[in-house]
């Protein structure tokens, strides 16, 4: 019976304890098995969590995030692309794309997202770019655009080379650029896409036209919309996630993980950023951040932020302090000029986190300005108004007195008369 009371209470004690614990590990960093990582705020780039993210490394198929960008920006969705027999050669994953075979745009790009098809990448880039090459530059060209700098690209698919290298924080910067446009998250949240492939030749068997979304954490993860795995070899198992829970989205990126560790640190990531970060405003909309003279103004202006901008604390945190993990730098514009109208955009509030950018405010004026003129300028228009009326004035007096002369002289010859 004393047996049974022990157990007994040490059973109540993990009934009652065993969340407290469960909500204090939550509190820490992830531990992650892959051997670089990041989690960022997809609406304004905040770093929450990172972990190697500058190193150079192999991405593996998360480069298809990119190469769907750019056929999405270059292309069209309604473009019929005929299949070269350079698509057909490529190595790794592939739905079996035949020479000469004829595919929409669009379905290629749920080839190239879902299935993984390295054949899809390279019909892709040729019906782009005519070349891999050429194609490319292309996709080096928008990972600048959007921050991208220290990787480089050079093929579509993601296979090996030296030269194919990208970051984390890369990864992390391309997707939030990409998931911009609508018609890309909607396809990398696709779990099966069903696609048209009526002229594949049948007799080597029935063609691959149910495509299965590889990204098995939009089964797993709650909220979770994209976007894409990959693996090779040499990069290990990689994955760029994405997960929205009320107005909150959080991109997790995972590079050279082990097996299903992979999502395991995916699902940890996103968990860290969501349980344990209030996203709170750092500055609001129409509040006064600087004052600007104004040229010719007859009063400085206040300078107010055109739209509100928020930040991730973490949970608990007393907003009263001073955060260390962001700085503030207010640019503004050359010298204003009056007339100024309200509105009138006079600078940036620009948020960086360890010299890294996470967002632009517009400051705009918060009233109109007229113009002031010199003193001396009035003078000057009294001085010139009374020369104006004196040279009337004396016009008028010699008129007067030449028809008064005229009169006279005509009432003299009449009275001669």
């Amino acid at each position: 019976m004393k047996k049974i009371k022990i157990r007994l209470v040490i059973l109540l004690f993990f009934v009652f304890m065993f969340p407290l614990f469960l909500e204090a590990s939550t509190t820490q960093a992830p531990d992650i098995d892959g051997e670089a990582a990041v989690l960022m705020d997809a609406r304004n780039k905040q770093i929450l969590y990172q972990k190697n993210m500058h190193c150079l490394m192999y991405p593996a198929s998360t480069t298809k995030i990119l190469t769907a960008a750019v056929a999405l920006e270059k292309g069209k969705l309604d473009d019929t692309v005929t299949i070269p027999r350079a698509a057909c050669l490529q190595d790794g994953s592939s739905i079996g794309l035949q020479e000469g075979e004829q595919l929409s745009l669009s379905d290629l790009l749920y080839a190239l997202m879902l299935a993984s098809g390295n054949d899809a990448a390279t019909a892709l880039a040729m019906h782009i770019s005519k070349s891999e090459v050429e194609f490319a530059a292309l996709m080096n060209e928008w990972a600048r655009s959007c921050g991208a700098k220290e990787s480089n690209f050079v093929n579509p698919s993601g296979l090996p080379n030296p030269l194919h290298f990208t970051t984390a924080y890369d990864l992390a910067l391309i997707t939030q650029k990409a998931m911009q446009n609508p018609i890309f998250r909607q396809i990398v949240a696709r779990r099966l896409a069903v696609i048209q492939r009526p002229l594949a030749d049948r007799s080597k068997g029935p063609p691959q036209e149910h495509l299965w979304n590889h990204n098995r954490l939009l089964s797993l993860y709650l909220g979770a919309i994209g976007v894409k795995t990959g693996y090779t070899v040499e990069a290990g198992q990689c994955i760029v996630a994405q997960a929205k829970r009320g107005d909150k989205e959080l991109i997790a990126v995972v590079l050279k993980s082990q097996g299903s560790n992979v999502y395991h640190d995916a699902i940890n990531l996103l968990d860290y950023g969501f349980n344990n970060f209030v996203v709170t405003p750092v500055v609001t909309k129409g509040a006064k951040i600087s004052s600007l003279k104004v040229r010719q103004g007859k009063e400085e202006v206040n300078l107010v932020a055109k739209n509100s901008f928020y930040l991730n604390f973490p949970a608990g945190q007393n907003k009263n302090l001073p955060d260390q993990s962001f700085s503030r730098q207010v640019v503004l514009n050359g010298k204003l000029c009056a007339p100024l109208p309200k509105g009138k955009r006079g600078g940036e509030l620009i948020f960086l986190q360890e010299g890294l950018e996470l967002g632009r405010v517009d400051l705009i004026t918060d009233r109109s300005v007229e113009k002031k003129y010199p003193f001396w300028l009035g003078w000057l228009t009294l001085l010139v108004s009374l020369s104006i009326f004196m040279r009337f004035y004396v016009r008028v007096k010699r008129r007067r007195a030449q028809k008064n002369y005229i009169f006279r002289n005509y009432l003299i010859k009449r009275n001669v008369r």
